[in-house]
């Protein structure tokens, strides 16, 4: 084989190299999809009684329900939800409860019930009997204030009925969701927004990191890739659109916490303070096919979240195939 020959053939194999590539991940991309998200926040100011958050006077004071994230643009159909409770009313944990009752595009309703309060225990035994209820969220603050009392019963009530806690917070956030998994083994924790840090084009602040990954140490705790967008337009403006100012973020807590306890979430209708709702899923769904194609895709976008929540496949919901 003479020179030429030999370059020739090494083009051409080159060349279909790129084509398969390109053809793989246009394969990817057309492949069904299902996708839970498991972070958005539902409300209705027109009610009597009104909403305690969000505020008169923002672009968030508007009437927001599964429908209107049903017909927003996105980069791919989004086929179900976990809604996250962001009011403290007792009752308002049953409105959405209602407002699930007869949609199956809610597959989860994360509540708002304060631990360490009286009637804590009362409430959760209440909104148990209803399997849309699949835990609580909580603020970081008041986690590490029941640690430092030692008072931890209500979250291990939570394990003993098999429901989850959401811990949200500042960039401390990740090292009290270690020390809670460490106190309860058992207990199902899913750490919000990948911990809240600042995301800058500076390398992420290495107290952060150690928090992320002495969170994920624990066979129990989850995270959900989500509010990115937010994190990195703290001071103003609209969000970076180019995936890589996240990557190195998105990379800590991926390679800490793995293919299998990573969840998609958005924090909509919040997001869209900073970005439209499609930026923010484009990016997490392109690096998670990057990171492992549609086997990983599929378990970030709801296999992970049926481990972390329980939530419940409803008939009637359009579910893509999620198999791998």
């Amino acid at each position: 084989m003479n020179r030429r020959e030999f370059l020739r053939i090494q083009t051409t194999a080159l060349a279909a190299t790129i084509a398969g590539s390109s053809r793989g991940l246009a394969a990817q991309e057309a492949a069904p999809l299902d996708i839970i998200d498991c972070h958005t926040h539902f409300y209705d100011p027109s009610r009597p009684e009104g909403v305690p958050w969000p505020g008169k006077g923002t672009p968030l004071h508007r009437t927001v329900l599964p429908k209107d994230l049903r017909a927003l643009a996105q980069h791919r159909p989004v086929t179900g939800t976990v809604i996250v409770e962001a009011s403290p009313r007792l009752e308002d944990n049953q409105w959405l409860l209602d407002l699930a009752k007869d949609d199956p595009f809610v597959v989860g309703v994360v509540g708002n019930i304060k631990p360490g309060e009286p009637a804590f225990e009362t409430g959760i035994r209440r909104f148990v009997r209803n399997p849309l209820f699949r835990g609580i969220r909580i603020a970081s603050a008041t986690a590490s204030a029941l640690l430092e009392r030692n008072e931890i019963r209500d979250l291990r009530l939570l394990s003993d009925l098999d429901l989850q806690l959401d811990i949200n917070g500042g960039s401390e956030t990740p090292a009290i969701v270690a020390r809670v998994a460490e106190r309860i083994p058992g207990l199902r924790i899913v750490l919000n927004h990948m911990g809240n840090a600042e995301i800058t084009a500076q390398a992420p602040p290495r107290d952060w990191q150690e928090g992320i990954r002495r969170a994920a140490q624990q066979a129990g705790t989850f995270c959900k890739i989500s509010a990115f967008t937010e994190n990195a337009a703290r001071n103003g403006g609209a969000a970076p659109t180019d995936a890589a100012f996240y990557k190195p973020y998105i990379d800590v807590v991926w390679d800490a916490f793995g293919d299998d306890r990573v969840i998609y979430g958005s924090n909509w209708p919040v997001c869209e303070r900073v970005a439209e709702y499609a930026l923010q899923q484009r990016i997490s769904l392109e690096y998670a096919l990057a990171r492992g194609g549609m086997k990983t895709a599929r378990k970030f976008c709801s296999l992970n979240a049926k481990r972390a929540y329980k939530w419940v496949e409803r008939p009637g919901r359009r579910a893509a195939p999620s198999n791998p």
